[in-house]
């Protein structure tokens, strides 16, 4: 257990807040002379054989898979987040292969290919010293357009290639068809899944240009099997006539073909500029036109100017926040684990839509027993599962990465509409369920809603009745909140959904005899199929309610305090139990038919924090951690954060380690984790660690701020992060000293509680 220092310390940690306040500047890494964050570039001495072999790069939009064969070309993988297929998988756009003469990339000639985090790029030297070349390979971060820069001492001739793979009609079977989770069934009858061929237009004007346009869609098919017809008028189809692809083009280069450019004649330097685009426009006439109007707004930054504001960008992104770990033993694992999961983070994360915990945007060819499937393939499909989805976005708050949590605020507020009226239509009251695993627009899966089931519920019973997740968002939501105090936010956004959800849940269920709402039938999470009063939605109504309850009178309404405080009145007690002098809480109230490897009584840890650090009854919440069933780490597991919010600082380093530790066998990029129970580069697995390392560090109670809850007193830590109130606290912990703090504004310093590291 933590336990904070003895008051005859308290002087001299007042000393050190007031001191370092005025005088102690704490180093942010770029103010260094060597950058602390530069250690942990990747970089890489030989080329790959293929693109497990590959480095993401992205601008949170758009994505590339970027490796160099040996003795072939430089080649990358395009993603986008909004490049939905008519089957609703996020496909590529296509791969592009970077050739040049003569060739630098031979085998036995000199090569480096590093990832410049600080920079936002990747670069690439190859060939002898005499004749040596540098591509700089950059997405962005600012405009719709992919860079590919090439110099050398001496000329050489460019060859850019596009690469596609759907190419004719086919549909998708067996192991692949999982790809497109969803439409797969099992009983009798057929939905054939077709991969529809991309269309590539003639060349002209020294581009290439090429795209997939959805002429089919599964959306409508969806709302009739799930008896939502009468919706199609008021949503629309979000799929149909959605076109992705881009435009290829460089100066110097030419056409030779239709997928081919090359250099017009040989040259120390060429820019290869990519134009993604994804709209849904009546016809591809316009989409190209959109696609014109896109090139020239880019076109109209200098290359130079972009560079820079896209450096910039990613200079303040760094600035935002950090945690270096030194010290120990598995420091610099754990560090390199931290900074390269924010990194795929961000990455993959300021787009159109959320993260995909099976692969964000970087999923590459796959090969399961004598099968390979494409770059399109990740297991699981395209739904989002909250359970995975959700478990990246907690690490964002206290890193101050609001901009990559609002593609999830926003897929959850452009879905309330649907799922009100199908809560309408399923079970003629008001409210809002979301499903567990749900597509974008806000349904469930035909695969998992059941062919021609006549509902309301699903015939998949592992998410008949998961609906926590709408809880479980309004906390994150909370959270989003306390920091930011973005007032608009929460009343656009974080009242509504909490509103409708709450509304869900005090008028879905019958009272019992004492007026109490009695949730049954019920489950817990995935695990126990038949319950009553389920730990998680118990508690987490719970906290939810009573953190509703706190916002200041002014931003809330009389009528909503008076009904959350008799949905609040109306709730079960948490389901406990008692043995030998030791509570515990349960999985629900009553429970049967275990059938996945979950804990949901540590709900009540996280991600409801009933119990942890700086509360009265933590003593509960470690019985409870320590009779879990299932005492794993990785992928999903939250062990780790668990574990950091009880101020286990031994497990929770334990697992941190572990995680960070262990990447995907077959991938070359070290944080490549996966697939776990999911796919590759598993999303999850990276992300528990870095919320369980930064609660390790900083956990917050109401306004105050408590320190190094459960850190280690043997690893060395700099760090900076955000807290409640718009704050931000920096420190460096050394030799079992906190040495310097700087808490942002200062008067936040009298709220900060110093534990002492185990």
């Amino acid at each position: 257990m933590r336990r904070v220092m003895e008051k005859k310390n308290s002087t001299l940690v007042f000393l050190i807040f007031s001191v370092c306040l005025g005088i102690c500047p704490v180093a942010t890494g770029a103010e260094e002379s060597e950058d602390p964050l530069g250690q942990y570039n990747v970089v890489w001495a030989t080329p790959s054989k293929g693109s497990s072999g590959s480095m993401p790069i992205g601008n949170g939009d758009i994505g590339l898979n970027v490796w160099v064969e040996e003795g072939g070309d430089l080649l990358f993988y395009i993603s986008k987040t909004d490049a939905w297929s008519e089957n609703a998988r996020l496909l590529k756009l296509g791969m592009v292969r970077v050739k040049l003469s003569p060739n630098p990339f031979e085998k036995g000639m000199a090569f480096k290919q590093t990832l410049k985090l600080r920079q936002g790029e990747i670069e690439i030297t190859a060939g002898p010293a005499e004749r040596k070349v540098t591509l700089r390979v950059w997405v962005d971060a600012n405009r719709q357009v992919i860079r590919v820069e090439a110099e050398g001492k001496q000329d050489f001739n460019l060859e850019t290639h596009l690469e596609v793979w759907r190419r004719v009609k086919r549909e998708l079977k067996g192991n692949e068809a999982n790809s497109a989770r969803g439409l797969t069934r099992n009983d009798k009858g057929d939905y054939p899944i077709i991969v529809y061929p991309d269309t590539i237009a003639p060349a002209k004007d020294n581009r290439i240009v090429w795209y997939h346009r959805n002429e089919k869609s599964c959306y409508p098919i969806t709302l009739k099997n799930q008896h939502l017809g009468e919706l199609l008028a008021r949503y629309p189809d979000p799929l149909m006539h959605r076109t992705f692809g881009g435009c290829i083009k460089g100066d110097g280069l030419k056409a030779v073909d239709d997928e081919t450019l090359k250099s017009a004649r040989p040259s120390r330097r060429f820019a290869v500029s990519i134009y993604p685009l994804t709209a849904r426009t009546k016809t591809s006439d316009i989409w190209l036109r959109v696609l014109e109007a896109q090139v020239r707004a880019v076109e109209a930054v200098d290359l130079e100017t972009a560079r820079a504001a896209h450096r910039k960008w990613w200079d303040m992104f760094w600035k935002r926040s950090w945690i270096f770990v030194s010290g120990a033993e598995d420091a610099e694992t754990v560090t390199r684990g931290y900074v390269l999961q924010r990194w795929i983070n961000a990455c993959g994360g300021r787009g159109a839509y959320p993260i995909k915990f099976n692969g964000s945007i970087f999923t590459v060819d796959a090969r399961i027993g004598k099968e390979h499937f494409d770059g399109d393939y990740r297991r699981w499909g395209g739904m989002y599962w909250w359970q995975n989805t959700r478990l990246p976005y907690w690490s964002m708050p206290a890193s101050g990465d609001f901009d990559l949590m609002q593609p999830l605020f926003r897929m959850y507020n452009n879905v309330l509409g649907l799922c009100r009226d199908k809560t309408k239509i399923y079970y003629k009251h008001d409210g809002v369920f979301f499903p567990e695993t749900m597509y974008f627009w806000g349904t469930n899966g035909n695969c998992d809603y059941g062919w021609g089931h006549k509902g309301p519920e699903t015939i998949n019973q592992y998410i008949r009745r998961e609906w926590q997740g709408g809880i479980e968002i309004a906390a994150m939501m909370l959270d989003y909140y306390a920091i930011t105090q973005d007032e608009k936010f929460l009343r656009d956004i974080l009242l509504l959904l909490a509103e409708e959800t709450i509304t869900f849940f005090d008028e879905h269920w019958e009272r019992d005899e004492e007026g109490k709402i009695r949730f049954e039938p019920a489950q817990s999470l995935e695990t126990w199929w038949e319950c009553v009063n389920p730990l998680p939605e118990v508690a987490g109504l719970r906290y939810v309610l009573g953190r509703l309850l706190e916002l200041p009178a002014d931003l809330t309404t009389r009528a909503q305090r008076k009904k959350w405080k008799k949905t609040l009145a109306d709730l079960p007690a948490l389901p406990m139990k008692e043995e030998n002098g030791k509570h515990f809480v349960l999985p629900a109230e009553k429970y049967s038919m275990k059938r996945n490897q979950e804990n949901p009584e540590l709900y009540a840890i996280f991600p409801y924090r009933v119990f942890g650090v700086g509360k009265a009854d933590v003593e509960i919440g470690l019985e409870t951690y320590n009779r879990r069933v299932h005492k794993g780490t990785g992928g999903w597991y939250q062990t780790a954060i668990q574990a950091a919010y009880l101020g286990l600082s031994g497990d929770a380093s334990k697992f941190v380690t572990k995680n960070f530790s262990t990447k995907h066998a077959g991938s070359r990029f070290p944080a490549f984790w996966g697939p776990n129970y999911d796919w590759i580069p598993d999303q999850d697995h990276g992300s528990v660690a870095m919320t369980a390392l930064q609660r390790m560090l900083i956990q917050t109670e109401g306004r105050k701020i408590l320190l190094f809850g459960a850190w280690p007193k043997e690893w060395n830590v700099e760090f900076k992060l955000h807290a409640p109130m718009n704050t931000t606290v920096e420190g460096v912990y050394r030799d079992g000293k906190l040495q310097q703090l700087k808490v942002v504004p200062r008067s936040r310093a009298r709220d900060v509680v110093t534990m002492e590291p185990q």
